[in-house]
């Protein structure tokens, strides 16, 4: 059956203000009380990614553990490994840009800086609190297990956790009844020295991507090979080629992790998703 979602724009706190879905005729305070009360009642929340983890293949390691071909690091997994319950294509206002040095596949990391000109395609699954707090430890490099207190961060709308590079924890408003969040590096993208990323990194991005907003691979290749850090080491065309590459050698490997989501990799996008 299908639904309709109210046509909303998720903006993203700063301290000075509270973040809140921007709806016509809705009242922010209402719907920030709403999105707490409802986050306690049900335990869930939206956590919107914008980097590998829009690949639900690529997030299937934080959820239920194991080392993702050619990666570095092995994840412990979640206390609760189901599958997101939803999943909705989102843009976010602000811009991507890679810096500093991925511990898992080496060159830059993907970061957001939501202060940025520009806009950011991105994907919001619906989790119990316990697994977007389990996900946020491992992308610290914590050890998961302790549910994260969102209170601070729902009235403040930025949490800075600590210094490393995804302590920065985000309210970005409020999704069909659901507060919704992500996290990023606590500097601006003006403030980091900026690093090109690797084409196995790319590929997770790239496939994200294309679960999520269905982009055609060219149409993937123009938009990373123009986020700063990517820009002037990665030309469409050679993005385009390394995606290629990349992908046919995971192929020639045993990657049976990869096929535990039992052919089910993409959830039905909610309505026509949120702008």
């Amino acid at each position: 059956m299908s639904r309709t979602m109210e046509r909303v724009e998720l903006t993203v706190g700063t301290g000075d203000t509270v973040p809140a879905a921007t709806v016509a005729g809705t009242d922010p305070v209402a719907v920030l009380e709403q999105a707490a009360e409802t986050a306690a009642r049900t335990g869930h929340v939206w956590y919107v990614c914008y980097g590998s983890n829009m690949s639900l293949k690529r997030l299937n390691y934080y959820l239920v553990g194991g080392q993702p071909p050619f990666g570095a690091l092995t994840y412990p997994g979640c206390r609760d490994q189901r599958l997101p319950e939803r999943s909705l294509p989102v843009v976010l206002p602000g811009r991507v840009y890679f810096a500093l040095e991925a511990l898992a596949w080496t060159g830059g990391m993907a970061f957001y800086d939501p202060d940025d000109e520009g806009e950011t395609p991105a994907r919001a699954y619906l989790l119990t609190l316990s697994q977007f707090s389990d996900i946020m430890a491992q992308e610290m490099c914590f050890e998961p297990g302790a549910d994260l207190d969102l209170t601070e961060v729902l009235s403040q709308g930025r949490v800075v956790l600590g210094p490393g590079y995804y302590q920065t924890l985000l309210h970005l408003g409020e999704m069909d009844g659901h507060p919704s969040f992500t996290f990023t590096a606590p500097w601006r993208s003006s403030e980091v020295e900026l690093r090109s990323p690797s084409a196995t990194y790319l590929r997770h991005l790239a496939a994200g991507l294309a679960e999520t907003h269905g982009w055609p691979t060219e149409r993937i290749a123009e938009y990373l090979s123009s986020r700063p850090g990517a820009a002037g080491n990665w030309s469409p065309a050679q993005l385009v080629a390394a995606l290629e590459e990349v992908t046919r050698a995971l192929s020639e490997r045993d990657v049976t992790r990869y096929g535990e989501l039992t052919g089910k990799t993409t959830p039905e996008p909610v309505g026509a998703g949120i702008r």
